[in-house]
């Protein structure tokens, strides 16, 4: 099917839908390509690909994580449920006309470039009936997310435990704990909240982490933690001033962690992502939790960290997060400019190999992140745009921002060496590049 006045764009999260959206607003002819039979995407709850559980709540507040042209409702709570979001990404689906330029129930099997990338050809196959279709389109947007893919780790003796090892993204809720002896591996905000979990349905809990942490509350002074980091990250404040202003923050609502038995950070304030939970804390501080070390090795009937401390455990969850793929992508490591084990881009959305395929929503933002996604959205559009009736202006642009690939964004802060902190992006000086970059684009029409 010839689509090459069109582009395609892959998946229907809130990246996906930002950037058909930020498409079609501006004229721009594009197809959605979605496997499930909704939009959502990590936020469709008992879906496929969907790795959100029963008590995944958002931890940045409503205003940071909305989409600027379209706020959730009043009655949404500072910090909405998946349930809600669902709800929202729904919503914001049909307001703009979306859902009938979405192709639901298609996984994308194939892309490809033509010749030497001028256009690309999409292959889809319906869910229901097996059938192909293959399209060819003037560019590609991917939007298919970067948390759906589990990272599994494998520890010595493994295999000859008796018990059963899950990963997060399989977790849907704590019936799977309930009455277990539980091992929860990882310190990430999922790790946090399945310990959490654990807590209060298991028999018993340990939690599994390499290195201590900050744990963030949701609320400081009565309203959500983030919009007061906000406010000092307006102020300009330097970053040793705002690294005091936490500790103190922390130390009158959290408090010493090490007092009940939690490992002291390794690392200063913003070297890690932030991890929102201080049920963990509470949680720990009744004896609900055993803080642990890293596993050293599985027996049959239980595990040995690194401490030599040994738990007779029944079940193991690794939250021990995600690895980007692109399945579908022909050659990927080469159009998404592969570096080691990770894609390396311009302005986080732009290869350098190609000027019609682009990436939205590989970053990890230290606040909401559909704003961002909504800028990305715009940033795709303008870039199309200008490189349809301005090619001159497109051109310079591609050459400035593509010398900058890999450019961090990160407010200064140099962040542990891990691959969960591969894309992590400073929200304001990120949406400030954004839109400078939008700016670039505009200037000439």
């Amino acid at each position: 099917m010839d689509r090459t006045g069109a582009y395609a764009v892959i998946g229907a999260g809130p990246h996906g839908l930002s950037a058909l959206k930020a498409l079609l607003q501006n004229g721009i002819d594009a197809d959605g390509f979605e496997r499930e039979a909704e939009v959502g995407g990590n936020w469709n709850f008992g879906a496929e690909n969907s790795r959100v559980y029963q008590s995944t709540h958002l931890i940045s507040s409503k205003p940071f994580t909305q989409f600027p042209d379209f706020p959730m409702p009043d009655r949404f709570p500072d910090y909405p449920s998946h349930a809600q979001i669902k709800e929202y990404f729904s919503a914001y689906a049909r307001h703009f006309g979306l859902v009938d330029r979405i192709r639901f129930e298609a996984d994308v099997v194939r892309v490809a470039p033509v010749d030497d990338g001028t256009t690309w050809l999409v292959t889809s196959r319906d869910r229901a009936s097996g059938a192909e279709t293959t399209s060819e389109y003037a560019g590609v947007v991917i939007a298919n997310g970067h948390n759906w893919n589990p990272k599994q780790p494998h520890y010595p003796g493994q295999e000859s435990f008796g018990g059963d090892i899950i990963h997060s993204a399989d977790y849907k809720g704590a019936g799977v704990l309930r009455g277990r002896r539980v091992l929860v591996v990882g310190a990430g905000n999922t790790g946090c909240d399945v310990a959490v979990d654990s807590a209060q349905n298991a028999t018993a809990t340990w939690h599994s982490t390499r290195r201590g942490y900050y744990y963030n509350p949701k609320f400081v002074m009565g309203r959500p933690s983030d919009q007061t980091a906000d406010l000092l990250l307006a102020l300009r404040l330097p970053l040793p001033v705002r690294r005091q202003a936490f500790k103190a923050a922390l130390k009158l609502t959290v408090g010493d962690v090490s007092r009940f038995g939690l490992k002291k950070p390794d690392h200063k304030f913003f070297e890690t992502h932030p991890i929102v939970n201080q049920q963990l804390v509470y949680h720990v501080g009744q004896g609900d939790i055993s803080p642990v070390d890293d596993i050293a090795r599985f027996d049959t009937d239980g595990v040995v960290f690194t401490d030599g401390r040994r738990a007779d455990v029944d079940l193991v969850v690794f939250c021990t997060g995600y690895l980007v793929t692109f399945p579908f992508l022909a050659d990927a490591e080469q159009q998404l400019n592969w570096q080691g084990d990770h894609p390396v881009l311009a302005l986080q959305v732009f290869t350098p190999t190609h000027r019609n395929l682009f990436v939205s929503g590989l970053i990890q933002p230290d606040s909401g992140q559909w704003t961002l996604a909504h800028w990305q959205g715009m940033t795709i559009a303008r870039f199309i745009e200008a490189a349809r009736d301005r090619p001159t202006v497109a051109d310079r642009f591609f050459r400035a921002v593509t010398a900058e690939t890999g450019r961090a964004f990160t407010a200064g802060t140099t962040y542990k060496d891990s691959s969960r902190h591969y894309y992590e992006v400073a929200h304001q000086e990120y949406l400030e590049a954004l839109q400078t970059a939008i700016h670039e684009l505009e200037v000439a029409r």
